[in-house]
């Protein structure tokens, strides 16, 4: 893992394609979230441990996909995710899918840190930030 950037290998089993062996558009928003969730422990934070510790849940707040070519059955893909920008209670991702080096997906994410009870926004906390910086 370098400065702002993560990779995480995701293979496409049978249950994540249509009835052609083509991935399911819904599933690669599976797949980024996995990513995001693989890069956020790597980077030594658990997403359970930010409910419960700190009472703070990451949301996505919006995002854009473009779909350039399809994945299928078998393939193995890696999920990238890039920090694009980060704020005060948000951060905003490209995430890419590729296969072989090939793009498959391009999208950007913006994910928003909320209280876990009210679902308000709150500041990024400064370990965390640190960690993503």
């Amino acid at each position: 893992m370098s400065l702002g950037k993560f990779s995480w290998p995701v293979r496409v089993y049978y249950e994540d394609t249509d009835a052609g062996g083509v991935v399911y558009h819904s599933n690669y928003l599976n797949f980024m979230e996995r990513a995001r969730t693989e890069w956020l422990r790597a980077l030594g934070f658990e997403q359970t441990t930010l409910k419960d510790d700190l009472g703070i849940i990451i949301v996505v707040h919006s995002l854009s996909i473009s779909f350039k070519k399809p994945a299928y059955f078998n393939d193995m893909l890696e999920i990238h995710c890039d920090i694009v920008k980060i704020g005060h209670g948000s951060i905003e991702l490209a995430q890419t899918i590729t296969r072989h080096g090939e793009l498959l997906i391009n999208a950007h994410v913006k994910a928003a840190f909320v209280n876990a009870t009210t679902f308000k926004p709150v500041g990024i906390p400064a370990h965390i930030k640190q960690a993503m910086l």
